[in-house]
């Protein structure tokens, strides 16, 4: 206990920092058991418990995705890379609100007008039974054993990193307990006590208070480490951030990436392999999003909870404006941290406590030193609303998922709202319960967590694209193409994996989304348990066959073109990336073009067999063009979003 509290006292932390964590945690958990209360007596309904009565606003959806989303991983391994590799991983934010756009548009409101409860749930009605509850169990598992797991390690290894306590344990009844368990069971124990008893309701309104922490902490860090430096460099704030980009970009440091978006692979291989050029724009990157943000059941389920249509794709939209911030919250800091350890000399009069050993290390490093009491209570208590919220929002999803489409559907098919808000209740805790106990045995022995779980999850999204996207966007998409694309999908990310090992993951994802469009489109012609089906009004037909030939001949013209640059490559392969056009565009990653042909290109099949075909598979989704219909208000925050994104890659290519 002497041993913790000398690290607490040399920590840079003061009495106010800890009140300021203290008092958050107690707004949090009073906020979460205060709207969790069952109003007049009433009891919650299934879909109270699980989906907020469908109560949620646009800012509650938003604010609550993105809070589901950020935490440990992006806060400490999102900066430790932004400390390595540059700013070239905040692509990674960037398309994301691109695609939360897209999803929007395309994807939840036929979502919503299913009224689905969960995702699997679609499958089973989509496809078959088979398919459902084979992808319920795949993400319960994912849910407990990678994802719980992974945020509370990643998150107490970080509060571990910012207090000190590295290799620090308690005596408590005679057992030796580490102080990463400990931090560990005090955040499920948190996140637990209001999400587990308050369902979806807690787990969302209360994101609206840590979305502010997690955003004002966030860019206050940032904020407070380019003010110290601007000190040590006699500017202002803003003129601290210009010399960082001037110093980053020219001289000893011109083909520094830390400052480009776009990274070319001869100017730096390691930071190429983890954001692959232009690939990390037209690329795998699409596969992760789309997976991630449209068939992931805790961050699309704050969607499936809004009020109706209108008001999930405002806050999609309002959740993609948020997400651009993301860089400048985590990513920043990292790159400033990077800065320093370039420039010792300069900054060798402030005293500074520790050293970055890996690049993880950044973050905590620079809230050690850099935040003033009292900031590093918010930054604190920022980080800590990071991991508390997404652990909030996987205990509710798990528990969803298990009472609606195990519980429900095979144990107890006449169970009351009563019951399932009760199983629903007991899942969450063994869940809670379950990780506890596997994190060490499953995280304890990993260098590098947050690439691993990259890399699993990596392995399943191109298959999820192809089953969920063409299930609910065409018309001719077979439950036998579906259930082999599902067995497929882990085997072949294994495969290119193992051959073709040195090769990015997003091009890995890329050419396994290709070949299993493919076998899909082709399984589902052969497939003969079609019926008949009514032709399409004449102006939708009209319609989706001007966009199929739009999408189609984009496609193909994307594809001509990757094919063209990488041939001309190949036979001039000692060229000059910086003198010669093609060795250039072959530097930054031009096949990725190849993939975003075909994704492209795909939309072009299932138009047109949409518009002409005269059956579709037995259970395929009714063709209402009507649902992809937006607002005025939603065009306009696609087109902000889309000319931001436009002006970052203009200013940091």
């Amino acid at each position: 206990m002497n041993n913790i509290s000398q690290a607490l006292a040399t920590s840079g932390f003061k009495t106010i920092d800890f009140l300021i964590l203290i008092v958050y945690l107690i707004l949090l958990v009073g906020l979460g058991l205060f709207l969790s209360r069952n109003k007049g007596g009433k009891e919650k309904t299934a879909n109270d418990y699980f989906l907020a009565g469908n109560t949620l606003t646009w800012w509650a959806v938003g604010a609550s995705l993105i809070a589901a989303n950020i935490s440990a991983e992006q806060f400490i391994g999102m900066s430790g890379t932004g400390f390595r590799d540059g700013i070239a991983i905040a692509a990674y934010e960037v398309m994301a609100a691109i695609t939360l756009v897209v999803i929007g548009k395309f994807l939840l409101p036929v979502m919503l007008d299913r009224k689905i409860f969960t995702i699997p749930q679609f499958l089973r009605e989509r496809y078959n039974d088979g398919v459902g509850l084979a992808f319920s169990i795949l993400w319960l598992f994912l849910y407990v054993f990678v994802n719980l797991t992974s945020v509370a390690w990643l998150g107490a290894l970080a509060i571990e990193q910012i207090l000190g306590l590295q290799g620090m344990a308690v005596s408590i009844f005679g057992i030796e307990v580490s102080m990463r368990m400990l931090i560990i069971f005090g955040l499920f124990l948190v996140a637990g006590i209001y999400s587990i008893y308050g369902g979806l309701a807690s787990v969302a309104w209360t994101d609206v208070m840590q979305v502010t922490f997690l955003v004002g902490g966030g860019l206050v860090t940032a904020y407070v480490a380019l003010s110290e430096m601007a000190g040590v460099f006699g500017t202002d704030t803003l003129g601290a951030l210009g010399k960082v980009f001037h110093d980053l970009t020219t001289g000893a440091h011109a083909q520094d990436v830390h400052f480009h978006l776009v990274i070319q692979q001869s100017h730096n291989a390691d930071a190429f392999a983890n954001v692959p050029g232009i690939a990390a724009v037209v690329g795998g990157v699409w596969l992760t999003n789309l997976g991630y943000w449209g068939f992931n059941q805790y961050i699309i389920q704050k969607g499936l909870a809004a009020k109706n249509i209108d008001e999930a794709k405002k806050g999609l939209v309002f959740a993609g404006f948020l997400k651009i911030l993301i860089p400048f919250i985590v990513v920043l800091p990292g790159i400033c941290a990077y800065y320093i350890m370039q420039n010792p000399d300069a900054f060798a009069g402030m005293n500074l406590q520790g050293k970055i050993n890996v690049a993880d290390d950044a973050y905590p490093w620079l809230i050690r030193n850099f935040t003033p009491t009292g900031i590093k209570g918010l930054s604190f208590a920022a980080l800590t609303a990071a991991i508390i919220s997404s652990l909030a929002s996987m205990f509710n999803s798990t528990s969803t998922l298990f009472t609606m489409d195990i519980y429900k559907k095979y144990i107890n098919r006449n169970a009351g709202d009563k019951q399932l808000v009760g199983v629903g209740r007991l899942v969450a805790v063994a869940a809670l319960v379950i990780a506890l106990v596997a994190v060490k045995p499953l995280l304890g022995g990993l260098d590098q967590a947050f690439q691993y779980i990259q890399e699993y999850s990596g392995f399943i999204y191109p298959g999820i694209i192809v089953v969920f996207g063409l299930g609910l966007l065409w018309k001719r998409a077979s439950s036998l193409a579906a259930v082999w694309t599902a067995i497929l999908t882990i085997p072949m990310g294994v495969l290119f994996k193992v051959t073709l090992g040195d090769v990015a993951f997003q091009f890995r994802a890329g050419y396994i989304f290709i070949i299993l469009f493919t076998f899909f489109v082709i399984v589902s012609y052969f497939d003969k348990k079609t019926v008949g089906c009514e032709q399409p009004s004449e102006s939708d037909r009209k319609a989706m066959l001007l966009w199929s030939k739009i999408l189609g001949g984009a496609g193909v013209l994307m594809i001509v073109a990757a094919a063209i640059v990488t041939t001309l490559g190949a036979m001039n392969p000692g060229a000059d990336p910086d003198s010669n056009l093609i060795a250039y565009l072959n530097d930054i990653g031009f096949q990725a073009f190849f993939f975003f042909g075909v994704l492209v290109g795909s939309s072009a099949v299932w138009l047109y067999s949409n518009s002409m075909d005269k059956v579709r598979d037995e259970k395929a989704l009714p063709i209402n063009l009507g649902l992809f219909a937006t607002t005025r208000s939603y065009t306009y925050g696609t087109i902000g979003i889309a000319v931001i994104t436009l002006l970052l890659y203009v200013i940091l290519w």
